[in-house]
């Protein structure tokens, strides 16, 4: 799933700069990237989450796995999950199963779009049973990392979600939001914009883990595209593809190409 955004809509947002790790560590006030005494924070300029969708994900505990266990759990309205621990990228152990509410699950995902939905850190609570009432066996903060939906209906069948500490690097598939298409130079020629990539992966440090990253289309001409190493973002945020790697281009017709031509 991929945002485009009015020229209007750019011109108020924030510039975006590109930083090197040094001067964006100095800017902010952060540790040398090396440096994991401190918490990192979301830099100036660049996409962070809006607490208006900040929303306490509500769970129990499944005792058992399996397909007949999942099939009981979606019939009463429940989705079964797993929450795990990943560090470094590297998914590992302390799995605790769990199911959570279908409704609650289908209106985040309706509501966010489902790659926006897993490039988004909750908080999860699981109690004995879905009351305030009782006890709270685990609250911790996760990041939903897979998403499984039926192929004819989009019902919810399975969520995964990883547990997110600050000390946490985390493999996300982040969205791209394409800004600026009505001032674009190549698409107010007539061409068209190619879209390649509608998400990137990196390994984000969890305090920082970007809800989009934002591509800029308002200098590209015919002819002209945009690669993964253009991106601009947080320094401490490691690309996990190529970074030449092409994000988009803009392709003219034939007509546009033989008036650029002549």
């Amino acid at each position: 799933m991929s945002l485009r955004l009015s020229s209007r809509t750019l011109r108020i947002l924030p510039n975006l700069r590109s930083f090197s790790h040094a001067a964006a560590a100095l800017l902010n006030g952060d540790p040398p990237i090396g440096d994991l005494s401190a918490p990192l924070k979301y830099l100036p300029g660049f996409p962070r989450p809006d607490p208006k969708h900040d929303e306490t994900i509500l769970a129990i505990p499944r005792a058992k796995s399996g397909k007949n266990i999942a099939e009981k759990e979606r019939k009463v309205g429940r989705v079964p999950s797993i929450v795990f621990e990943q560090e470094n990228g590297q998914q590992g152990g302390n799995k605790r199963l769990i199911s959570v509410r279908t409704n609650q699950i289908r209106k985040l995902v309706n509501h966010l779009g489902r790659s926006f939905f897993l490039s988004r850190l909750f908080e999860l609570e699981v109690r004995s049973e879905f009351s305030d009432a009782v006890e709270i066996i685990e609250k911790v903060r996760v990041l939903p990392r897979k998403l499984h939906l039926h192929s004819g209906t989009d019902a919810v069948l399975n969520v995964t979600f990883l547990r997110a500490p600050s000390q946490a690097s985390l493999k996300v598939d982040v969205p791209l939001v394409f800004l600026g298409e009505d001032v674009c130079p190549g698409l107010k020629k007539g061409a068209y914009l190619n879209t390649i990539k509608r998400t990137v992966k990196y390994l984000c440090p969890a305090d920082i883990i970007p809800p989009y990253i934002e591509v800029d289309l308002s200098e590209l001409d015919v002819g002209q595209k945009l690669l993964m190493e253009d991106l601009k973002v947080h320094p401490a945020l490691r690309l996990l593809h190529s970074p030449d790697q092409p994000v988009c281009n803009i392709i003219g017709s034939r007509g546009v190409e033989q008036k650029k031509s002549k």
